[in-house]
Protein backbone atom coordinates (compact mmCIF):
# COMPACT_ATOMS: atom_id res chain seq x y z
CA UNK A 1 0.00 0.00 0.00
CA UNK A 2 1.04 3.48 -0.80
CA UNK A 3 0.17 6.79 1.16
CA UNK A 4 0.69 10.02 1.43
CA UNK A 5 2.86 11.81 4.24
CA UNK A 6 -0.32 13.70 5.66
CA UNK A 7 -2.75 10.72 5.27
CA UNK A 8 0.13 8.28 7.26
CA UNK A 9 0.17 11.67 10.25
CA UNK A 10 -3.69 11.28 10.27
CA UNK A 11 -3.74 7.52 10.83
CA UNK A 12 -0.68 6.68 12.18
CA UNK A 13 -2.03 4.29 14.83
CA UNK A 14 -4.39 2.45 12.44
CA UNK A 15 -1.72 1.89 9.85
CA UNK A 16 0.62 1.01 12.78
CA UNK A 17 -2.10 -1.59 13.80
CA UNK A 18 -2.63 -2.82 10.06
CA UNK A 19 0.78 -3.51 9.57
CA UNK A 20 1.24 -5.85 12.59
CA UNK A 21 -1.79 -7.64 11.79
CA UNK A 22 -1.13 -8.53 8.16
CA UNK A 23 2.76 -7.94 7.72
CA UNK A 24 1.87 -5.59 4.76
CA UNK A 25 4.62 -3.14 3.49
CA UNK A 26 3.40 0.32 3.46
CA UNK A 27 5.22 2.83 0.87
CA UNK A 28 4.97 6.64 2.62
CA UNK A 29 5.39 9.25 -0.35
CA UNK A 30 5.81 13.15 0.04
CA UNK A 31 5.14 15.57 -2.59
CA UNK A 32 5.35 12.40 -4.98
CA UNK A 33 8.64 10.88 -3.94
CA UNK A 34 8.73 7.98 -1.38
CA UNK A 35 10.30 8.65 1.67
CA UNK A 36 10.15 5.67 3.87
CA UNK A 37 8.65 2.15 4.29
CA UNK A 38 7.06 0.82 7.22
CA UNK A 39 7.35 -2.95 7.81
CA UNK A 40 6.75 -5.19 10.85
CA UNK A 41 9.69 -6.11 12.59
CA UNK A 42 12.01 -8.68 10.83
CA UNK A 43 11.60 -12.10 11.81
CA UNK A 44 7.85 -11.20 12.82
CA UNK A 45 4.98 -13.21 12.32
CA UNK A 46 1.67 -11.49 11.69
CA UNK A 47 -0.73 -12.10 14.34
CA UNK A 48 -3.71 -14.18 13.60
CA UNK A 49 -6.31 -15.03 15.92
CA UNK A 50 -9.38 -17.25 15.74
CA UNK A 51 -9.97 -21.06 14.60
CA UNK A 52 -6.48 -22.48 13.54
CA UNK A 53 -4.33 -19.98 15.29
CA UNK A 54 -1.55 -22.82 16.13
CA UNK A 55 -1.91 -24.27 13.61
CA UNK A 56 1.59 -26.01 12.87
CA UNK A 57 2.79 -25.10 16.48
CA UNK A 58 1.57 -28.39 18.19
CA UNK A 59 1.80 -32.33 17.36
CA UNK A 60 -0.08 -34.72 18.84
CA UNK A 61 1.62 -38.26 19.61
CA UNK A 62 0.14 -41.34 20.99
CA UNK A 63 -3.51 -42.24 21.02
CA UNK A 64 -5.80 -39.49 22.02
CA UNK A 65 -8.86 -41.42 22.07
CA UNK A 66 -7.78 -44.39 23.97
CA UNK A 67 -9.38 -44.58 27.32
CA UNK A 68 -7.42 -43.15 30.35
CA UNK A 69 -6.18 -45.57 33.88
CA UNK A 70 -7.39 -42.73 35.77
CA UNK A 71 -10.87 -42.62 37.43
CA UNK A 72 -12.26 -38.88 37.94
CA UNK A 73 -13.97 -37.34 40.39
CA UNK A 74 -16.95 -37.06 38.02
CA UNK A 75 -17.65 -40.51 37.79
CA UNK A 76 -17.90 -41.00 41.42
Amino acid sequence: MTITATEFKAKCLEILDQVNRTGEVVTITKRGHVVAELRAPFGSKPVHFGPGIAKGEMTITGDIMAPLDVEWDALK
